[in-house]
């Protein structure tokens, strides 16, 4: 079992930043793929990024690439999302989550674990 919290949502001007935070507890985080989500309202469940367990190799959304970056410390158990220019079709629910898998990460159903998300919104 894995017990996934997200931190550092918020209200930011459009440009602005923001810096998501994950903290995971619970089985081996190191051996877990991690990816975050969003969810705005009325909208399905979208991929935004993923990090593979070492932190070798990342995805991105296309919606996303160039402004946000995925990072991982497998020391601290934490996954975080740097986010900048942020845009107001950026303003969704914010959800980490944890996958035993190394592929298809931008598929939700691959993941096993979620955490309970983080409010970002973007005004402009």
């Amino acid at each position: 079992q894995v017990q996934l919290v997200e931190s550092g949502g918020g209200l930011v001007q459009a440009g602005g930043s923001l810096r998501l935070s994950c903290a995971a507890s619970g089985r081996t985080f190191s051996s877990y793929a991690m990816g975050w989500f969003r969810q705005a309202p009325g909208k399905e469940r979208e991929f935004v990024a993923a990090i593979s367990w070492s932190g070798s190799s990342t995805y991105y959304a296309d919606s996303v690439k160039g402004r946000f970056t995925i990072s991982r410390d497998n020391a601290k158990n934490t996954v975080y999302l740097q986010m900048n220019s942020l845009k107001p079709e950026d303003t969704a629910v914010y959800y980490c989550a944890a996958s035993r898998y190394i592929d298809y990460l931008s598929n939700w159903r691959m993941y096993d674990y979620w955490g309970q998300g983080t409010q970002v919104t973007v005004s402009s």
